[in-house]
C-alpha cells in the first residue's frame, strides 16, 4: 500500500493502481491518491481520510469490509457490473457505482463462444484429443436456432449484436416489456413460461436481485424444449444448482456455466460430473479487454466528481 503524496489530507481517492497517473490519463492531477491493491491494508490514517474508493477486481471480503471502517467515505466506484457483494459493507449514505458498458465485450464474448463450444462439443474434443481419440460426427450449429437473451441491459445488447452475423433468431427479454432501441421487441419476464418452450438456447445475463435468484428453477427448465442449452454468464444464484443437476442428468437440458453456485466450484460437485455441462470458471469478463475500459470508465468519473457532475451507473440500494 502506497501513496504518491507524503503527507496526505483532506479528500482522498484510494485506487488499485499504482501506476494511476498514466492509466487514467492524468485524471487524479493534483488529487491526494493512496493505492491498495487488495493486499496490505492501508493504515488507519489513509482509512479515515477515504472519500472516493475504487475497491480490486472481484475484490475479496476483506477490501469490502474496509468500507465499514471510512468514516469520510462518500463514493464506491466498483470495477464489476454486478455489486450484489457490495451492499452488505457499504455504509448508508455512500453513493455506489458500478462498472456498466466495462465488461460487455468480454462477457457476451464468452456467452456465445460457450454456447459455440457446448452445440459443437469442442468440450468433448478436448477431452478426445488427450486420449488420442478421433470423434467424428454431426454435432448442432448454432445457425438457425432460436436463441433468447434472458436480461436485455448493456450485456445483453451486446450478446445481441455478436449473435447477428449467426443466422439466428433472437428473442430478447427483460424485466419489463418495451421496445429497443433498434426497434425490437423485448418481452417482459413475466412472459417467460410461454416463451420456454419455442427456443434452442436460452442465455441468461440478468443481475442478482432478490427477484433474480432461483430464477432458474425446476419448472423453469422443464418449460425448456428438450435438448435445449442453458447458458449461464450471470451469477451462480440464479440458478438452482440441484434442480440443473437433476435436469442434466435425466438428459432434458444441456448446460454451459461461467458460473456457479457454491463458487468456486468445489472437488467432488454433481456439476463437475454431471452429463452434458461446460463449465468455465467465472472468466466471463476478466479479459483483455477488461482493464482498458474500467480505466476510462475511473478515469471519467474522477473527472466528473472534481467537476461536481453527476456520476454515471449510479446503483440504488436493494429493499429488504
Amino acid at each position: 500500500m502506497t501513496t504518491n503524496v507524503s503527507a496526505v489530507t483532506e479528500e482522498l481517492l484510494l485506487l488499485p493502481w499504482a501506476d494511476h497517473a498514466s492509466l487514467l490519463e492524468g485524471a487524479t492531477e493534483g488529487l491526494q491518491v493512496a493505492i491498495y491493491d487488495g493486499r496490505d491494508e492501508p493504515p488507519a490514517s489513509v482509512l479515515d481520510l477515504v472519500t472516493f474508493y475504487v475497491p480490486p477486481y472481484m475484490g475479496t471480503a476483506e477490501a469490502l469490509g474496509l468500507m465499514r471502517r471510512m468514516p469520510s467515505l462518500r463514493i464506491v466506484q466498483t470495477l464489476t457490473a454486478g455489486v450484489d457483494s457490495v451492499w452488505a459493507d457499504l455504509p448508508d449514505g455512500v453513493a455506489l457505482y458500478n462498472a456498466a458498458g466495462v465488461h460487455d465485450a468480454s462477457t457476451a464474448e464468452l456467452a456465445v463462444g460457450l454456447a459455440i463450444a457446448s452445440l459443437r462439443h469442442l468440450d468433448d474434443f478436448s477431452r478426445a484429443q488427450a486420449l488420442g481419440e478421433w470423434r467424428h460426427g454431426r454435432f448442432d450449429s448454432l445457425a438457425d436456432k432460436c436463441v433468447m437473451i434472458l436480461g436485455y441491459g448493456h450485456v445483453g445488447e451486446a450478446v445481441d449484436r455478436r449473435l447477428a452475423g449467426f443466422d439466428v433468431d433472437v428473442v430478447r427479454v427483460a424485466r419489463t416489456a418495451r421496445t429497443s432501441r433498434e426497434g425490437d421487441v423485448v418481452h417482459g419476464v413475466d412472459e417467460l413460461p410461454a416463451l420456454l418452450p419455442s427456443v434452442d438456447v436460452v442465455i441468461v445475463i440478468v443481475p442478482q436481485t432478490p427477484e433474480t435468484i432461483g430464477m432458474v428453477d425446476a419448472e423453469f427448465l422443464s418449460r425448456m424444449r428438450p435438448g435445449a442449452l442453458l447458458v449461464n454468464v450471470a451469477r451462480g444464484p440464479v440458478v438452482v444448482t440441484d434442480d440443473l443437476v437433476a435436469a442434466l442428468r435425466e438428459g432434458r437440458v444441456r448446460a454451459a456455466l461461467d458460473v456457479t453456485d457454491p463458487e468456486p466450484l468445489p472437488p467432488g460437485h454433481p456439476l463437475w460430473s454431471a452429463p452434458g455441462v461446460l463449465i468455465s470458471p467465472h472468466v466471463g469478463g476478466n479479459t483483455s479487454a477488461f482493464l482498458p475500459r474500467a480505466h476510462r470508465l475511473v478515469a471519467a468519473q474522477v473527472r466528473r466528481w472534481c467537476s461536481g457532475e453527476p456520476l454515471e451507473n449510479a446503483m440504488d440500494r436493494p429493499r429488504p
